[in-house]
């Protein structure tokens, strides 16, 4: 299968902003986007914000998701913007993209699109239909925040300047990232918890082409006209899947990985990487907890698993390329180069 690999990008470029999900309209988004433009300013590049950045016009995202998916194919067409970068998340850009025709997008000349969460909408399709690589990493007002080694990471890989990434040593706590919010807009991460990576075997290697994502929005997308993957899988027999949850139980965690997995969306997986989930987060129902969740649909396929590396929404987070080959090792951290 030949994956479109865009051009990274360079000074004097146009990064656009689009609002596919929700915009900055409150606190600490506004103030993190205009400091995310002014550190992108400094990096000798220009920035273009969308109409639908500051709305909040619409019913649980943005505006109205014809006029949010209008924004996003304008920035994707523009020939004078280089590369995009979500505005944010949010909960219904699933409504955005039944407005985009992913086959058209073959045609169009291959953007980065960059962000995560509810950008999985766009970013899923964009590989596997349209076959195009996207990054799984910041949203811009991520970029707004003093820059430590993953908003260094997240941008050097944009631009090209690196390609091999470690995991980090610490993590911040969703409670942290809440309280230190409330008081600093722009604050550094308060890293308070030890990063230990739990996998079976303790060590291991892989190399395939990564692709996955929020686990809330892929178990959504399954069964659409938006699911490309029984074509996806045939021309690829090495899948690194890279998982995270954000509001799932450790059971709606179970139930979403069985429903990929009876819809054969594991059939040529080669490793499984899990991002520390949100909410599912050192919980356990009726005996169902983060772990066992995955283990006990996974496991039958017999493939290398690994847990709370530094992907989703508990930052510090690693910028993940899906649809670009990748060389992959898990020891007490995860390593990821790749060869795009």
């Amino acid at each position: 299968m030949q994956i479109k690999i865009p051009a990274f990008v360079k000074k004097g470029d146009t990064i656009g902003v689009p609002a596919p999900s929700f915009g900055c309209t409150i606190e600490p988004y506004i103030t993190r986007l205009e400091s995310a433009v002014k550190k992108f300013n400094s990096k000798g590049l220009n920035v273009k914000l969308g109409d639908c950045v500051y709305k909040s016009d619409g019913i649980g995202i943005s505006s109205l998701p014809e006029v949010c998916a209008e924004e996003l194919l304008s920035f994707y067409n523009d020939e004078n913007t280089s590369a995009l970068i979500s505005a944010g998340g949010g909960e219904l850009m699933c409504e955005t993209i039944s407005n985009i025709n992913f086959k058209k997008l073959q045609n169009s000349n291959p953007k980065w699109f960059m962000g995560y969460s509810d950008n999985t909408n766009f970013i899923f399709p964009l590989v596997t239909c349209t076959h195009v690589a996207a990054i799984y990493g910041h949203n811009f007002p991520g970029f707004g925040k003093v820059w430590e080694q993953s908003e260094k990471d997240n941008f050097s890989l944009l631009n090209g300047t690196k390609t091999k990434f470690n995991g980090y040593k610490k993590w911040q706590t969703e409670e942290d990232s809440n309280r230190i919010r409330d008081t600093d807009y722009l604050s550094p991460y308060l890293l308070s918890c030890k990063k230990e990576i739990i996998s079976t075997p303790h060590k291991f290697n892989a190399e395939g082409i990564m692709l996955g994502g929020c686990l809330d929005i892929l178990t959504n997308l399954c069964g659409t006209k938006f699911d490309c993957m029984k074509e996806f899988i045939k021309g690829t027999d090495k899948i690194i899947w890279v998982l995270e949850a954000c509001d799932l139980s450790p059971l709606d965690i179970r139930r979403a990985l069985w429903h990929l997995d009876e819809s054969g969306w594991f059939k040529n997986a080669c490793a499984f990487i899990l991002g520390r989930p949100l909410r599912a987060w050192n919980q356990s129902v009726i005996g169902v907890n983060q772990y066992n969740a995955v283990t006990d649909i996974l496991t039958k396929y017999n493939k290398p698993i690994a847990f709370d590396c530094d992907i989703g929404h508990l930052s510090p987070t690693l910028p993940v390329v899906f649809g670009v080959e990748t060389k992959l090792s898990i020891d007490s951290n995860l390593h990821i180069e790749y060869k795009p």
